[in-house]
């Protein structure tokens, strides 16, 4: 089969596939869940592929609300990963029914030719994107071996070729003092809250002297109990984000310089520690972001290099860590107006609009005609895992 009536064909399945599909993404839109918690997404997701007559393996790797379902025996085999976790009070902000639902219909569509393309195709549910790293851990637990290329796609506010990806670290990072009655002895008292806003403030002056790249940015989760007592614990979330891993364990070692600088300052000890697993930059496939750019212009949504538009999308995701594991692509699809932020109320909205429901399609398709693609040449494979091997040596 050409390359064309390949793509032909898995267009067409699409199509036919496109009120499930869109009746899905409102589903999950309509059901907001925080990862690792996405029982509904999970159950609706793997029925549907069980429906279209794919053995699905549910709580797949190791994690409650993954799954893994395949197709084809032979040639090249392309992970498509499906995200569906949600964000506390924004809900879908971030648009992860579109991320599941594409990815469910360009897998369904390859899974309906793999056979007779001679190609295979794994579908990947891949939960708590947002903070909870679910694709590190299924990668440990062997999820991407013996994979040649993954993909997926991501709402935003343009069609963009990647996103602007950061490695990052979440830290928590807790003071402890001696409480004491604040106004009758406050002498006796070790002041937990102000070690914790000296740390906070040495950040803010750090800010100063890092990167353009470069990102830091916290909050205060507990600052003390009642004001007439001494604060003896404090506790503060932080994230740290570098443009790329190596830069990234350097720039952690001043910020927690700056937060034992509070400590000592107030006489109060300091105690942090790595919330997740750290998120690794996206290393985006040359090869196979080419291809994706080509499909998406033949389907009226050509695409724009991310380094020269503004504002910029810049954020970090799981995605980056199966960048540095196989040759790998994370394109933007357009739902929101340009500048409407991801992780908003307004990005909500979007996600679950008509032009959220085009994304689905659109993007389905796209990563299809890719998968046609690599499937139909497979010196693309060879020419994909090249430009892996040269854009990762030398990185950690």
């Amino acid at each position: 089969m050409d390359v064309s009536t390949l793509k032909a064909r898995m267009c067409d399945r699409i199509d036919a596939l496109a009120g499930t599909l869109i009746e899905t993404s409102h589903d999950i839109h309509a059901h907001p869940e925080l990862g690792f918690e996405e029982h509904h997404a999970h159950a609706l997701l793997t029925e549907l592929l069980e429906r279209e007559g794919l053995e699905v393996t549910r709580s797949a790797h190791g994690l409650d609300t993954a799954f893994d379902a395949r197709a084809g025996t032979e040639g090249p085999e392309i992970a498509v990963c499906c995200e569906y976790d949600a964000l506390p009070g924004v809900g879908h902000a971030c648009g992860h029914n579109i991320i599941a639902t594409a990815g469910l219909g360009a897998g369904l569509a390859a899974a309906a030719l793999a056979a007779e393309a001679g190609g295979r195709v794994r579908i990947l549910g891949t939960p708590a994107e947002e903070g909870g790293a679910g694709k590190v851990f299924m990668a440990e637990a062997g999820a991407f071996e013996g994979v040649d290329a993954a993909m997926m796609v991501h709402p935003a506010d343009a069609d963009l070729l990647s996103m602007d990806t950061l490695a990052a670290v979440t830290m928590e990072v807790e003071y402890f003092g001696e409480a004491a009655h604040a106004s009758a002895f406050p002498w006796k008292g070790r002041n937990a809250l102000d070690a914790a806003v000296l740390g906070y403030t040495n950040v803010a002056a750090l800010r100063q002297h890092i990167r353009s790249t470069d990102r830091i940015h916290g909050v205060f989760r507990k600052g003390g109990d009642r004001p007439n007592i001494v604060p003896d614990h404090t506790v503060m979330e932080w994230m740290v984000r570098s443009e790329r891993l190596k830069s990234l364990e350097p720039l952690t070692e001043r910020v927690i310089a700056a937060w034992e600088a509070g400590a000592m300052a107030t006489g109060c000890r300091c105690e942090h520690k790595v919330l997740h697993r750290i998120y690794a930059d996206m290393v985006d496939n040359p090869v196979l972001a080419g291809l994706y750019a080509a499909n998406a212009s033949t389907l009226g949504r050509p695409v724009s290099d991310p380094r020269k538009t503004e504002p910029r999308v810049v954020g970090s995701t799981d995605m980056g860590n199966v960048s540095y594991l196989v040759p790998s692509i994370h394109p933007m699809i357009r739902v929101a107006p340009p500048g409407v932020s991801i992780h908003s109320h307004e990005f909500t909205r979007h996600a679950g609009s008509p032009a959220g429901d085009e994304a689905v399609i659109l993007g389905a398709k796209a990563m299809a005609m890719t998968i046609a693609d690599v499937w139909a040449d497979r010196s693309l494979v060879d020419q994909a895992r090249t430009e892996f091997e040269r854009a990762t040596a030398g990185t950690g």
